[in-house]
């Protein structure tokens, strides 16, 4: 895990991405949305690092810093992604589960964004 201690994580808010910085390249990255109206939950889509840092944690720092950033705006986390859905049954205290209903709603408003599939 010491290796992620050097991860620099950036949110571009206004493309959806949660990037991971490690040495200067970008290392891995949450693609995510807002759900509408805001400030809604923020959803995420896929988590991806790249394969030359995969092992080193990056994916967990990623999916952690995102909850941080949900918890620091006050909205709940939709993890639609996988991988952030199984990081947050793993880490429950980090990781407050999302009502079932804003689920649904995060589903139906990923279906209006074809281009996050």
């Amino acid at each position: 895990m010491a290796e992620s201690a050097a991860l620099d994580i950036r949110d571009d808010r206004d493309h959806g991405n949660l990037v991971a910085y490690e040495g200067g390249k970008a290392a891995g990255v949450i693609a995510y949305f807002v759900m509408d109206p805001a400030p809604g939950a923020l959803v995420a889509v896929h988590t991806v690092v790249e394969p030359e840092h995969e092992g080193k944690g990056i994916g967990g720092a990623l999916v952690r810093e995102f909850y941080s950033m949900a918890a620091r705006e006050g909205v709940p986390v939709v993890p639609l992604c996988p991988y952030a859905a199984k990081w947050a049954v793993r880490h429950p205290d980090d990781a407050p589960e999302a009502p079932v209903e804003l689920v649904r709603e995060a589903e139906r408003q990923l279906r209006s964004h074809p281009e996050m599939f």
